[in-house]
């Protein structure tokens, strides 16, 4: 299997550390960039967005980060998808138990599941054969 690409989008440094721990022990070749602001990861999206390459294969977004939180992520993410070369597999990464945000992030067609924090390496395991 080639090289994954995977996005951590979360504002809390322990979590990202941990998510990037239990993928390095997954033993899944990949490539983890991490950024602490949606609007981070989105401009690095917008500049690759032709550079398929480039583009990451999984994507872990937090809910709640201050600047911008997940769901302004996801609303400008959409106005994006349409321009990028590669899609990628979305999950909402939260500590968030209320249903109210689990059933928004189910019911958004760019999200492809919701996952809880911390990041289990038997659901990214998953993750990764749901790529395909």
């Amino acid at each position: 299997m080639k090289e994954l690409k995977i996005f951590i989008i979360d504002d809390d440094n322990v979590i990202a550390f941990l998510a990037k721990k239990t993928i390095d022990a997954s033993n899944v070749s990949s490539k983890i960039r991490d950024f602490q602001e949606g609007s981070d990861a989105l401009a690095f999206l917008q500049e690759f967005c032709d550079v398929a390459e480039e583009l990451p294969d999984i994507i872990l977004l937090d809910i709640s980060m201050p600047i911008m939180d997940g769901w302004h992520f996801l609303e400008e993410y959409a106005k994006l998808m349409p321009k990028m070369s590669k899609m990628n597999n979305l999950y909402m990464f939260s500590s968030s138990i209320s249903q109210i945000d689990i059933e928004r992030a189910k019911n958004n067609p760019l999200v492809k599941d919701y996952i809880f924090k911390p990041l289990q390496k038997e659901r990214f395991l998953e993750m990764v054969e749901e790529l395909g």
